[in-house]
């Protein structure tokens, strides 16, 4: 079957540039979900202090932001491929720099490099989902997407800080390259996504409008997030409860991401994201709640945050691509994906900052309850803009 004419009943996996799509995202991804919870401990071993070891997720995630918002006008003038070929590079080329050093300074610099890489490849990688299956399946597509972004999560971010508690950070440094190796497939996915047919485009100011509400209850999920793999490695340095706890995250939050878009397309997202929500600050609370009492509900409590991040993250994305319409989707891709990743930088940063004053089970707490107060947000982003 032709890939633009895939039925409802015809696996996306079958099409060319999804598999394409879902290798190169998988290898930029793993590049990414490698440092994020291992460069604070790498850190901190080097002798930087733990209120500010955040730091170093913190630049990578705001050159991020910083270079997400130019990534329409950077596309719309050299083209699809070229810009996101640079962006893979850029992301990898300098992760083996991490190995000459563990001081704060040398692993924010190499960061920053590289936070311009992620915003090409985080931007574009959601739009094109969103366009390498028929638009009535958009919420699989973005689901299959959501995979291959959330098992490296599931699989990079605990072996990324096994390693570096382990002692290996050299091999930490060299893995995170692999965006590199996917420079052949990015001819595929574009190709596909070049085939669809034009549309008008949607000014920037609506499409950014369109995208505010999703993002912004993105934006308190990615935060709690953000907070939660910088602090358990720092607060359980062992690696054996961290390490366990980011595990079970990442598997209920990439079963979650991934599903949550294929109920998604059935039954629409007016109860579905509210509820993800709900589920996520239950989950950051039984963290809390573990951090004092026991390791059983710390890995409780990551399993149900887990489920909620997950969903949240595919049910944003594919209300944002919604309200913005199919000529706004790499604005509606920019803004979500800067609310996503100064989310999780604010997390990292601040919430450190935060536990330093109040200790790590307050802080999740109280990031729970800011999750419930978002509430009336996630009703009002379901609704068309």
């Amino acid at each position: 079957m032709a890939q633009g004419t895939a039925g409802a009943h015809t696996s996306l996996w079958r099409l060319p540039a999804v598999r394409a799509l879902v290798a190169a995202t998988t290898l930029g991804f793993s590049s990414y979900c490698l440092t994020l919870a291992s460069l604070p401990a790498y850190a901190v071993a080097g002798g930087a202090d733990e209120a500010t070891a955040g730091a170093v997720t913190a630049v990578f995630l705001l050159v991020t932001v910083a270079v997400q918002a130019a990534v329409p006008a950077l596309t719309a003038r050299y083209g699809t491929g070229p810009v996101l070929a640079a962006g893979l590079v850029a992301l990898g080329a300098p992760s083996p720099l991490y190995a000459l050093g563990d001081g704060l300074p040398w692993l924010s610099a190499v960061s920053a490099a590289r936070g311009a890489g992620f915003a090409v490849l985080t931007v574009l990688g959601a739009t094109l989902a969103a366009r390498v299956a028929p638009a009535e399946r958009r919420g699989e597509a973005i689901g299959v997407y959501g995979l291959a972004i959330a098992v490296p999560n599931l699989v990079a971010v605990p072996a990324g800080v096994a390693l570096v508690l382990g002692g290996h950070a050299g091999w930490l440094a060299w893995l995170a390259a692999t965006p590199v190796l996917a420079l052949p497939l990015v001819p595929a996915v574009v190709r596909r996504a070049g085939a669809r047919p034009p549309v008008p485009a949607t000014s920037s100011r609506a499409a950014v409008r369109a995208a505010l509400a999703p993002s912004a209850v993105l934006l308190v999920v990615t935060l709690a997030g953000g907070g939660l793999v910088t602090l358990l490695p720092i607060e359980r340095p062992d690696g054996v409860l961290a390490t366990a706890a980011l595990l079970v995250f990442g598997v209920t939050g990439a079963l979650t991401r991934w599903r949550a878009g294929l109920l998604a397309d059935r039954a629409g997202t007016r109860l579905l994201l509210p509820l993800s929500l709900v589920v996520a600050a239950a989950g950051l609370a039984g963290v809390a709640l573990g951090l004092g009492s026991g390791a059983g509900w710390v890995l409780a409590g990551a399993a149900v945050f887990g489920a909620g991040y997950g969903a949240v993250q595919n049910l944003t994305l594919l209300t944002a691509f919604s309200r913005a319409g199919e000529g706004g989707a790499t604005t509606a891709s920019a803004v979500w994906n800067a609310s996503f990743d100064a989310g999780t930088a604010v997390g990292a940063l601040a919430l450190g900052l935060l536990a330093a004053g109040v200790g790590p089970s307050w802080t999740f707490l109280l990031v729970a309850g800011g999750l419930l107060v978002a509430l009336p947000t996630a009703v009002a982003a379901t609704r068309p803009a």
